[in-house]
């Protein structure tokens, strides 16, 4: 049994419908806790009702030491700095062997139970950004990414989840400051911090917008294969970071330019995935905020979106905080 947790407010909905489709396809065994940051999203999980499917609401979650930090994060750094309270939260309250920390936002084309199973004896495992040379920020973000780490029930890693955690409550804030950023750069130093840390390897994990530039990607029914270095992998997983909707025929894939291979095959039924869960999520409640407009015709706005990505519209990306941040 593989053990999942995210997180996410009502406006990430979509996203996460996607992700557990990808686990339903692609997991043969596993359970997903997904802690719904607001009462919307509570109260629609609650009526989708997913499979293999545990939902947390924040008041279950919260304790006082969260709670008292609360009002000095945004709603994003707050998210952050609960990371990894949601995991520990998870092993203990459900007692689980091992519990793996997945993003909203990314989507498995292959069982994540291949990655897993390569930490071997180790305790954590972590996944490196992989950055493209011109897209690096090590310096900013730091070398691991959050998006897909595995902890066990065991003493290192409990140890290094109850350290990250309180390093988190002390700080994390969406800026640069004395080397931290967000919950992210903390994870830096880990390989010697502590013991029994396994890196990922297989570079068909943790496919970003960051690092896809140096891939080759095809598909071969819904199997999704990358190219690295002459050698072809079964694509795990992509984290489709930053893609936002932003009117009827406008959107923002990322802030980084895109093959255009990765837009076609990757992107466009992402999106069309992202546009069926979005329809069953308004019929149950007409005013659901997320982020999509709010297109009168569904039909129509699912065509401006797909003639966008073939290129009949102009692609705006949003250079999200790069002009705060110091080179």
């Amino acid at each position: 049994m593989l053990n999942f947790c995210t997180l996410f407010d009502s406006k990430f909905l979509p996203y996460g419908l996607n992700l557990h489709t990808s686990l339903m396809k692609n997991c043969g065994s596993f359970h997903l806790y997904i802690f719904a940051f607001d009462d919307k999203c509570q109260e629609l999980l609650s009526k989708v009702n997913l499979p293999h499917t545990t939902v947390i609401a924040l008041s279950d979650f919260e304790d006082e030491e969260l709670l008292a930090i609360k009002p000095t994060r945004t709603r994003g750094e707050y998210c952050w700095t609960c990371t990894p309270s949601t995991i520990l939260y998870c092993i203990k309250k459900f007692g689980l062997d091992n519990c793996t920390y997945i993003d909203s936002d990314i989507y498995f084309y292959d069982d994540p139970g291949h990655l897993i199973r390569e930490m071997g004896d180790k305790e954590i495992l972590l996944t490196l950004h992989r950055y493209t040379p011109r897209y690096d920020e090590t310096h900013i973000s730091g070398k691991f990414c959050v998006q897909f780490m595995t902890f066990k029930n065991k003493p290192e890693s409990l140890a290094a989840l109850n350290w990250w955690r309180n390093a988190c409550i002390d700080w994390c804030y969406n800026r640069v400051e004395d080397g931290k950023f967000g919950d992210q750069k903390y994870l830096d130093d880990w390989e010697t911090r502590f013991n029994n840390v396994h890196v990922l390897q297989n570079p068909a994990g943790g496919v970003a917008p960051w690092n896809v530039q140096q891939y080759g990607v095809e598909t071969k029914g819904e199997e999704a294969f990358v190219t690295l270095e002459e050698k072809k992998h079964r694509l795990n997983f992509y984290h489709f970071h930053g893609l936002r909707f932003l009117s009827d025929n406008k959107l923002s894939l990322c802030e980084y330019s895109l093959p255009a291979r990765a837009v076609e095959l990757l992107y466009v039924p992402y999106i069309e995935l992202y546009l069926q869960n979005y329809a069953k999520l308004k019929q149950l409640d007409n005013n659901l905020d997320v982020w999509l407009p709010a297109a009168n015709n569904l039909e129509t706005f699912k065509k401006n979106t797909l003639n966008f990505l073939k290129g009949k519209y102009n692609i705006y990306r949003i250079n999200k905080f790069v002009k705060a941040w110091p080179k």
